[in-house]
């Protein structure tokens, strides 16, 4: 059973950065693609950023694009997301998220998922 769990959440002033962790087991991580969404309230669940299982290929969401960064570590089974110059707007729940599709998870779609962690950024 593939299981995806998430650490690095909390509270950070607007401007300030995080960083996202995702321990991947149950199955070699290396047949998987990883993506990061996340759910503002009210809003439903979308991509954030997400990368394919060699890492040759990435995807950042508009709001994402030059703040984000994901990578991975396959011998680790981790996943990073990090998060700079961070806005309020980027307040949700994190989600990590696996399938053998890279293409479904920028689509929005997976097969596992992590249990989600919460990120607010307020002043």
């Amino acid at each position: 059973q593939l299981q995806l769990v998430q650490s690095g959440g909390g509270l950070v002033q607007p401007g300030g950065s995080l960083r996202l962790s995702c321990v991947v087991s149950g199955f070699n991580m290396d047949n998987y693609a990883i993506g990061w969404f996340r759910q503002a309230p009210g809003k439903e669940r979308e991509p954030v950023s997400c990368i394919s299982r060699d890492s040759l290929d990435t995807f950042h969401s508009d709001s994402a694009k030059g703040r984000f960064t994901i990578s991975r570590d396959n011998a680790k089974n981790t996943v990073y997301l990090q998060m700079n110059s961070l806005k309020p707007e980027d307040t949700a729940v994190y989600y990590c998220a696996a399938d053998r599709q890279y293409r479904a998870l920028v689509a929005g779609a997976a097969s596992s998922w992590g249990q989600g962690t919460r990120v607010t950024v307020s002043s």
